[in-house]
């Protein structure tokens, strides 16, 4: 269904890098799903009274928080696509992971107000009433949540949308609450056992766990998380593509919202190189960031020696040292210095935050095994943490 109203109301459906196509795909997702939420709620709510269940009824109320929900991704949507301006120069692409959240939020109070209702059921053991029309509603009911989730989580990832992937869990805890419904309905229906309000306590349960994990997802891009391994591989591959550039590190991604990155690297060249044509091949690899991951990209280049033996072996012997004391430590900006006395080895390492030692036990440990390389060598050394898994 939405890949056919794709192809009727979006120009260019299949260009998903655009944002003004992004933007229509999160538009029609968002209308589609306030049309369904407002069909199912007022199903439910007919099947709710014809039933006396609570269950159902608070279902059906769900829904229509559900429609509130979409509408608060289609605003994100729309206010997302606004235009940079002097007050935000990165545009306002975070406004989608912000309604993201709040649909989380929405998930995780009709959660709560379920698990409390479903108490109170326990107490008074309110019996419901089951018929084939309110069987059938509910069938349907959870036939299109289903579908919801499914379009819903599929194009979440097409466009690489947060906040419809928080509409897709929310979808998916509407099928299984419905479904865990329908099943206490049949089961006092043939046996007379009533346990509707002890599955409205476990729907509200799995709603809550649910709105949890949506929301650790919303609130993650909104606090700065690490790029996606693929994202990085498509940098490095770009970027390393370009003859003159040996090597890069210190890679940081700055997420604006989907389709605004800031990335900035450094990227290693030969000392010896002409310093206007390397210059050009930086211009170059940035451009092809910017045009291929709509991106802004800054490179800073980082010249090594790369013609000097006793470098390149002193070199050599530290990275083996390193690698001795643990496989996970990288190493970039390798300088030497040679004095009458003895030689600084200069150099930046990178290791993983929360690392088993700390900076100084680290930096003691490096340069006693320095220490220990013929030839008098004292090692400098910077720590950096890495900002990409």
């Amino acid at each position: 269904m939405i890949k056919l109203l794709s192809k009727w109301f979006i120009k260019g459906s299949e260009n998903i890098e655009n944002p003004v196509v992004r933007a229509a795909y999160g538009t029609l997702c968002g209308v589609v799903g306030i049309c369904f939420n407002l069909i199912l709620f007022t199903i439910k709510l007919i099947a709710g009274q014809l039933s006396r269940s609570i269950a159902i009824t608070a279902d059906a109320f769900n829904n229509l928080s559900d429609a509130g929900s979409s509408i608060v991704t289609l605003l994100g949507f729309k206010i997302a696509e606004q235009k940079p301006d002097p007050d935000h120069p990165f545009g306002h692409g975070r406004y989608e992971y912000i309604s993201g959240l709040v649909v989380s939020l929405i998930i995780l109070v009709m959660g709560f107000e379920l698990l409390k209702t479903s108490i109170e059921k326990i107490i008074t053991q309110q019996a419901p009433e089951g018929s084939p029309l309110v069987f059938i509603i509910l069938g349907i009911s959870i036939l299109i949540k289903c579908y919801m989730a499914f379009y819903n989580h599929k194009y979440s990832k097409k466009i690489n949308s947060t906040a419809m992937k928080a509409t897709a869990f929310d979808s998916l805890s509407d099928s299984v609450s419905t479904f865990a419904v329908l099943i206490s309905l049949l089961v006092y229906t043939l046996f007379k056992v009533n346990i509707d309000a002890y599955a409205g306590l476990l729907v509200s349960l799995f709603i809550l766990v649910t709105g949890y994990k949506s929301a650790k997802e919303t609130i993650s891009p909104l606090l700065g998380q690490p790029p996606s391994e693929e994202l990085v591989k498509k940098i490095e591959h770009i970027v390393m593509s370009y003859e003159g550039i040996l090597g890069i590190h210190d890679l940081i991604v700055h997420d604006y919202g989907p389709g605004r990155l800031v990335i900035s690297l450094h990227a290693e060249v030969s000392a010896s190189g002409n310093i206007l044509e390397l210059h050009d091949v930086i211009d170059n690899a940035e451009r092809q960031l910017k045009e291929e991951l709509s991106c802004i990209a800054v490179i800073h280049m980082d010249p090594i020696v790369t013609d000097d033996e006793s470098a390149v072996e002193a070199k050599s012997k530290v990275l083996d040292l390193l690698h001795e004391i643990d496989p996970v430590i990288s190493m970039h900006d390798f300088r030497m210095v040679t004095g009458p006395t003895h030689t600084n080895l200069i150099f930046d390492i990178i290791v993983p935050f929360k690392y088993r030692m700390s900076d100084s036990e680290l930096n003691a440990a490096i340069c006693k095994s320095v220490s220990q390389i013929p030839g008098n060598y004292f090692a400098v050394v910077q720590i950096d943490k890495s900002y990409v898994m």
